[in-house]
């Protein structure tokens, strides 16, 4: 679906903040349709992107992988 997003999940290297909500912000520009928002829908739009990187660095922090017993 969103073949720009990167795989956040790496054994090496915790992704950063800024990584995670790039991500966040190609997937809503995907589902929502729009690139840039008019006005009307800015809002909406970037608490989107905000609640999706809390809820994907909730979810990078959960996983648990086998290199880290976690």
């Amino acid at each position: 679906m969103c073949r720009s997003i990167k795989t956040l999940r790496n054994t090496e290297q915790e992704a950063t903040d800024d990584e995670t909500r790039a991500a966040a912000l190609q997937f809503v520009r995907k589902i929502s349709g729009y690139r840039h928002p008019s006005q009307a829908n800015l809002q909406v739009f970037e608490k989107a992107v905000d609640d999706i990187a809390v809820v994907s660095r909730e979810l990078l922090g959960s996983l648990i992988t086998r290199s880290t017993g976690r």
